[in-house]
């Protein structure tokens, strides 16, 4: 799931201004029974309105019948209170989604200019065992215990577990506990005392000790004309239902002796996990120079089948502005299958040069979001192209074409949301909806046209 939002990709999506007029969208669908609904449930705890710095939630867990919400926060507001909380706090799950009185004290980087250096990027549980967390991100010390970037700690006092290492010499951006491991991925090089696997390593889940479980010798960074200084990273990753897969997203070109580009997919049902034959030519496609990494989240459908992608990158890094339609896979949300061989894209819905940074599904459709203005729109670039809808901020598609699911007068997309720096996560909760997490940048607090929600929106189904 999903930690930071660097506000780099918001520049390209800030330029709508004396475009042409576009004729009303076409191929859109009307979506659906068993969609989430557009309207968004009252009451959930959010962010301030508006802050400087900016606040923003990472990353958004279940565990029991309790949510857990980390990233860059002071406070958390639910109705008329105000709960001081820094950078991790819990409510229910259920109405009336009341705040718990867990507050960890996070002491972590300072935010500057949005550029990422946050407190907690990502927060795990393992094997249902909700009485402790493990916590990953930039940060120093907890409830007074010194650490670094990487901890363990009580849901119910918030105090660092002292048997698990808390050591990481570089940021944490991805937790996931796969049975007795805990899949840790970063910028750092070495992960309590050891340096056998940088950027992504498994730790064991009692001790915290690299167990040897990922072996991969994640290495690399993209290269390509005139492109931004990137390093090599592992930034996000996402568990199959049957929990055998691991999809891993980052900043790389080889990986377990095999040539990978932005995501990979990962066996972890086995003894050691393993780089499996899925691949495809697309994700060795450079998008704009300024943004080489450019997958930033991916997600299962239900069955396993189909992995669908949410990218930034603006443009093909060669493409002379004004080209139309689209090409590859910049800006836009895609499907794949998910054999594990070399595959291309079933479909591709563009938005017209704005970045999507989150993904989840269900069996009725594919949600992406990001700050994206628009869906359904390949001949447009920051602006509404002809047979382009508008979109605000996340999009439910058909999981079959990747059509846009529109609103009942056939005019806009059937969900909206504020842009903000774009949604970093999207979490579907079985039975209940989709939990959406993101920022207050720029006063952006409305979801599904519902003010005051900055930060988390929850969309039930009906």
């Amino acid at each position: 799931m999903r930690k930071y939002v660097i506000a780099a990709g918001l520049a390209a999506g800030t330029l709508a201004l004396n475009v042409p007029a576009a004729q009303a969208g076409t191929g859109g669908e009307h979506p659906p029974a068993g969609v989430v609904l557009p309207t968004p449930a009252t009451g959930t705890p959010h962010l301030a309105n508006s802050s400087n710095p900016v606040e923003q939630v990472h990353e958004l867990v279940q565990c029991g019948g309790t949510m857990y919400a980390v990233g860059f926060f002071s406070s958390i507001l639910q109705g008329s209170k105000t709960y001081p909380r820094t950078d991790i706090f819990s409510f229910s799950a259920t109405a009336p989604y009341k705040v718990t009185s867990w507050a960890p004290h996070v002491v972590g980087s300072t935010r500057v200019n949005n550029d990422g250096a946050d407190a907690i990027n990502s927060i795990a549980f393992a094997g249902g065992n909700c009485a402790d967390a493990y916590i990953g991100g930039h940060f120093t010390s907890v409830n007074g215990t010194s650490v670094q970037n990487i901890a363990e700690i009580s849901t119910t006092t918030g105090n660092v577990v002292s048997t698990f290492g808390h050591n990481a010499n570089g940021g944490v951006n991805t937790l996931l506990a796969v049975g007795s491991h805990l899949l840790t991925g970063g910028a750092f090089t070495s992960v309590n005392n050891s340096s056998a696997d940088p950027y992504f390593a498994s730790l064991n889940t009692t001790t915290g000790k690299d167990d040897g479980f990922l072996h991969l010798g994640v290495s690399g960074h993209y290269v390509f004309h005139n492109v931004t200084a990137n390093t090599t990273h592992v930034y996000n990753q996402q568990l199959s239902h049957g929990g055998s897969l691991d999809l891993v997203e980052g900043d790389f070109t080889s990986v377990g002796g095999l040539p990978r580009q932005q995501i990979f997919m990962l066996n972890v049902g086995g003894s050691a996990a393993a780089v499996t034959g899925w691949t495809s030519p697309e994700f060795s496609q450079p998008c704009s120079d300024s943004e080489p990494f450019y997958v930033r989240a991916a997600a299962w459908s239900p069955d396993d089948a189909t992995v669908y992608v949410a990218d930034t990158g603006y443009k093909p890094f060669n493409e002379p502005a004004g080209t139309f339609p689209r090409s590859g896979l910049c800006d836009a949300a895609a499907a794949f299958p998910a054999s594990q061989t070399s595959v291309s894209h079933k479909w591709i819905n563009y938005t017209g040069c704005d970045s999507l940074y989150s993904a989840a599904a269900d069996n009725n459709a594919a949600y992406f979001a990001g700050h994206e203005r628009y869906s359904m729109n390949p001949v447009g670039c920051n602006f509404l192209g002809n047979g382009g809808y508008n979109a605000p901020g996340m999009e439910g598609l058909d999981p079959a074409n990747g059509a846009l699911y529109i609103n009942s007068a056939g005019t806009a997309g059937y969900y909206s949301r504020a842009r903000g720096l774009g949604a970093a996560d999207m979490m579907v909760a079985a039975a209940a909806g989709l939990w959406i997490a993101s920022d207050n940048f720029d006063g952006s607090n409305t979801c599904g046209g519902v003010s005051g929600l900055a930060g988390i929106c929850f969309l039930p189904y009906s």
